[in-house]
């Protein structure tokens, strides 16, 4: 446990990971909607936005891989895979070291869509990072998040 922290239990509106809470609560909510309403201008979903930019520059990945580096959860990855697979933008084949192990990535049509609404993704939700911190407080924002996000991963 961080030395720093001093457990106010007994005054709740003074605790202050429950003053974190809600700001971190709903900048994540605003920081999606925006992502998913300008990604969906592009005719994706948040989804499928997410999974063609984690898919962009690379030879492909397992839904495992997949599952996690995106922020689509494992129960709707599946059909977020589907969809876009029927517009033709994805392709699984098997692994070559592993058959039962599929391996996702972009198809030419695929790649055309990322190199387009990728950096058009970046454009719009850059100016909102800009306007609020400085190029150093981006920095100390990431790496504090980062820390807090590798807490959670710790087993207690």
């Amino acid at each position: 446990m961080n030395r720093n922290y001093q457990d106010n239990t007994t005054d709740p509106e003074k605790d202050p990971c429950l003053m974190l809470l809600r700001p971190l609560a709903e900048a994540y909510l605003s920081f999606i909607r925006e992502s998913d309403r300008h990604a969906e201008k592009m005719g994706l979903t948040g989804g499928q936005f997410d999974v063609i930019a984690t898919l962009g520059d690379t030879e492909g990945m397992s839904c495992r891989e997949l599952s996690e580096k995106t922020l689509v959860t494992k129960g709707t990855l599946t059909g977020v895979l589907d969809r876009l697979e029927k517009k033709g933008l994805i392709v699984g084949k098997p692994s070559p070291s592993d058959r039962r192990v599929r391996i996702i990535r972009l198809t030419e049509e695929g790649e055309r869509l990322f190199r387009r609404v990728f950096p058009e993704q970046i454009r719009h939700i850059a100016p909102f990072f800009k306007r609020a911190l400085t190029v150093e407080q981006m920095e100390t924002l990431r790496n504090l998040l980062l820390l807090l996000r590798d807490s959670f991963r710790q087993e207690t």
